[in-house]
This record gives structure tokens, sequence and C-alpha cells, in this order.
């Protein structure tokens, strides 16, 4: 087998921050990638492909309908557009067509967030006008009502680390405001791992990353009530041309779906058993102290937290950028390196990449 690293001189690298897209999110199973060979070697009438696999995520699910889409910023895009041309092929033509008037997406201000693209350069692309309500430190449901207009196409949540997570309205109330006022809640909850939750929740279309905690291949996967995803699969016929999705990938994600379903992933408390060796190790290098965190949103996630301590002679973000610059780039999560903290994700890192996180940090600080 060819070494890619080696043929195109890339660094090997020590995913410890996460699914993140910088990084190819994810290691894909090899269910997952028997299933991708089959789709690249074999010929499929797409349009039933799309449709039988769609059929069969649903009745796994529980939803109305689904849709396998190239990824959860293409999903955003693609059902910003569907709900406001309603299933119309003059919109999938034109879909920036004047006429179109019903365009105004509700985002609650600190939900607006930048996850490696912004969230309104995706409705935008959609053909829909931002409209934030709130403030960045909070939104309650009088502060979405309150930016209701004969405009508005649909309400858009974002369930994400990356959102503002104090004083905001839940996901129950986005659903509750939306459909008190006969509007769509779309979900954005790419990184999340529970769906069925969010069909049991009555949420009107839910975005998932296939690629993030279901461990797919590039891809994304959209679910929720008729007939908004028919609407949103007309998408692929405007809009969605420019997004669209290989056989192969389609087949690799609704496998990994199904395993993910069957199976399930890292539970929390494989994680503490892994990290609690690893944050004793890493006391013991100078000038640092580690914990045990939780996900930031809530999720069953369990991280290493790094703090740099007043005495290095190297504060955190020169400490990050060593260990991305060594001969293996050693990836984090930086979202705190400002306040001399960074967080180690254990999801992707196995007993010997630890070892080398831990020796690569007692280099660089002793």
């Amino acid at each position: 087998m060819n070494d890619f690293y080696k043929d195109y001189s890339l660094k090997h690298v020590i995913n410890a921050s996460g699914k993140m897209t910088i990084l190819g999110v994810s290691k894909v199973p090899s269910i997952a990638i028997e299933a991708q060979r089959f789709g690249d070697t074999h010929f499929f009438e797409m349009s039933e492909l799309v449709n039988r696999t769609g059929e069969q995520i649903s009745k796994w699910l529980g939803s109305q309908g689904a849709v396998v889409v190239n990824s959860a910023s293409a999903a955003i895009a693609q059902s910003v557009a569907g709900i406001i041309g309603q299933g119309s092929m003059h919109h999938v033509y034109h879909p920036f067509d004047e006429r179109y008037t019903n365009r105004e997406i509700i985002i609650p201000k600190g939900q607006n967030v930048d996850y490696g693209t912004p969230e309104e350069v995706m409705i935008e692309l959609g053909g829909g006008k931002v409209v934030e309500a709130g403030y960045a430190n909070m939104c309650s449901k009088e502060h979405i009502e309150m930016m209701i207009t004969d405009k508005t196409a649909a309400i858009f949540y974002v369930k994400s680390h990356h959102a503002v997570q104090k004083s905001m309205l839940s996901v129950k109330d986005a659903v509750e405001v939306a459909h008190k006022h006969n509007l769509p809640l779309i979900l954005d909850a790419a990184a999340e791992e529970d769906l069925k939750k969010y069909v049991e929740m009555d949420i009107d279309v839910v975005i998932f990353s296939g690629a993030k905690a279901l461990e797919g291949p590039a891809s994304g996967l959209l679910f929720g009530k008729q007939p908004y995803i028919d609407w949103i699969k007309l998408q692929s016929r405007g809009i969605g041309r420019s997004m669209k999705i290989g056989k192969e990938n389609i087949l690799g994600l609704t496998t990994a779906l199904k395993e993910y379903l069957e199976n399930g992933t890292e539970s929390g408390k494989s994680m503490i058993n892994r990290l609690t060796p690893f944050i004793e190790s890493l006391n013991k290098v100078p000038h640092i102290s580690a914990k045990q965190v939780q996900d930031a949103a809530g999720r069953e996630i369990y991280r290493a937290e790094i703090t740099i301590q007043p005495d290095s002679s190297k504060n955190a973000k020169t400490v990050l950028k060593e260990l991305k610059n060594g001969k293996i780039a050693i990836y984090t999560r930086e979202y705190r390196s400002n306040e001399g903290i960074f967080e180690l994700d254990i999801r992707a890192v196995d007993s010997e990449e630890m070892n080398i996180i831990t020796n690569k940090l007692k280099e660089i600080l002793n």
C-alpha cells in the first residue's frame, strides 16, 4: 500500500482536537469503507439510491423523511433554500428571484458562530436573510418572537459547543416558538450524538455531519418532517448541484449510521478510564496542571484540560505552535489558549499517541 504521507511529503498528525474538518474529521470504520468500495465499483440510478437510502434511514430514526447530502454545511444551505422555495421548480431554477419574499431566518445572536465558516454564510448561500435575535450573552423565547415578521421563513437553532451556552433558550423552547407561529425549526446539530431524541422533540429539519459522531465519510445527513425533506431534495436540481455527493459516500454514510445506531460510540466511562492514567502522566510534566473536564455542550465526552502555569517561560499559544510544528503535528482544542488553557480530546488518540503527546510537552516545557 502506498505511504501517502511520504508520497506527498505530508506530516503525520495526532488528532487530539476532536472530530474537526481541518484534520479530515473522523477515521471511517472498515464496514463503511467496504460500502464505499461497493459504491465505487458499481453503477446506480442515482435518484433511486438517494430515495431508497433515505427511506431506510427514516425507518431507523422514526422520521418522516431523510436524505444524505455532501456535508452539514450543504445541508444548511439546501434546507434554507428548500423552505424558501416550498417545492417550486421555478424557485429551484431562480433561487434568488425577488418574488420569493419570505427569506428571513431568525437565529439567536450567540449561535451565529464560525465553525470553519460562519453560520450566516451558509444561510445566505441558500438565499436566506439572517435576522439575529437576542444578544451575545442571552436569548429567550421572547427575543425570538419579537423578531418574527410576515417575511419570516424559519427559525434556526445551533446545538454546538461553539455557541453561547448560558442564558439561552433550549431546543425545546425554540420548537415551541416556531410551531406557535406555524414556522419550521431548522436544527444544526452537526456534531451531536443522539439522533432519535430530535425526532421525538418534533423538530422539522435536523442536520447532522455524517463524518463526526457517526464516523462516516465526508457527508451530511438531513432528516425530519415532510414536506420539508422533499423540498430540500429538490435542491439537487438547483444549488445542490454544486454540492452533490457521490454514490460511494451515500452508501458509506448509510452503513456507518447503521453501525452507529446498533453499536454506538465510545462511552463516557471508557473515555474516563483511558483519561485517568494520561492525566496522571501529564501532571508530571513541568509547568502544567491537568484535569478531566466534560464537553461544554453537555455531551458525554470527556477531555484532559491543560493549564500552563504562570512560572512557565512559554505561554499556551507558544506551546500549541510548537506541538503543531514538530515532526509529528499534534493538534489540540485551542479555544481558550488566550487564557493559558487548552484541551486534549482522546477519542481518536491511542495509548502510544498519548505517550508521544506527554513526551513532546516535556520536551517543549523543560
